[in-house]
């Protein structure tokens, strides 16, 4: 039995599911992409707001703040689930989700250069087959990219903030094999799930990974992460390409 035949889709174990980055998605945003991971699609979202958080006034904090919010529509992941906001509470994964979208453009982006002004990134699922974080990360990016050219075409600001590109994908072990960009019949099945979070330099900003119920060795490791940085090679070629010059 070959390894890319344990996959459901037949992908070789280094193969990326259809990637589609649709810039400009919701024209009355700053910034927006629908980005699509195989049956994975994320709206990615990006709003500029004239203010910064509180605590960065109160302690003189030059420059500007990018934060992430993330939810999954009540469709989603097949079954009806009740939107978080009627329940009144955030549950655990989406509160870690839009910290890990927060964080990953923070680390790529001169904030000082943004100016004193909030950059949101909402990342809405319209449906979930494994991957939701890495693609709502991939698509972010761009959503943000867009809305910053577009600051810059405005004269909002002078110096191009963006310092290197940023996007993210799954590994993890399926039968003892490494494989690339887990689908969600692959995810509920691996032996180990990592999401891996990487800079075109290929600098890792995040790496979140545990073994379901195995144990993993430092040379699976090794191989996943070879895997992890040649499929987020591919993921910024198609950033750029829908992002365009600067």
């Amino acid at each position: 039995m070959t390894t890319a035949s344990i996959r459901p889709d037949g992908r070789a174990p280094d193969q990326l599911r259809r990637i589609r980055l649709r810039k400009n998605y919701v024209r009355s945003a700053a910034g927006s992409a629908l980005c699509e991971f195989g049956r994975t699609r994320v709206i990615c979202v990006a709003s500029v707001e004239d203010e910064v958080p509180r605590w960065m006034r109160e302690q003189k904090v030059p420059g500007g703040w990018i934060t992430g919010e993330y939810a999954m529509l009540p469709y989603a992941g097949g079954d009806r689930k009740q939107r978080e906001s009627t329940r009144g509470k955030l549950d655990g994964r989406t509160v870690e989700i839009q910290r890990l979208v927060g964080r990953a453009m923070r680390a790529v982006i001169d904030l000082e250069k943004i100016g004193p002004r909030t950059l949101w990134i909402d990342c809405d699922v319209l449906e979930a087959d494994g991957g939701t974080r890495t693609a709502a990360i991939t698509g972010a990016f761009v959503a943000l990219g867009l809305a910053l050219k577009k600051m810059q075409k405005d004269k909002l600001i002078a110096d191009w903030p963006i310092k290197r590109n940023i996007a993210a994908v799954s590994v993890g072990l399926l039968k003892g094999a490494p494989i690339l960009d887990l689908c969600y019949a692959e995810d509920s099945q691996a032996e180990v799930d990592m999401n891996v979070v990487m800079t075109d330099q290929g600098e890792f900003v995040e790496v979140q990974g545990s073994g379901e119920e195995a144990t993993f060795t430092e040379e699976q490791l090794h191989a996943m992460l070879k895997l992890a940085a040649k499929g987020i090679r591919e993921l910024i070629v198609l950033q750029k390409r829908a992002l365009g010059p600067k």
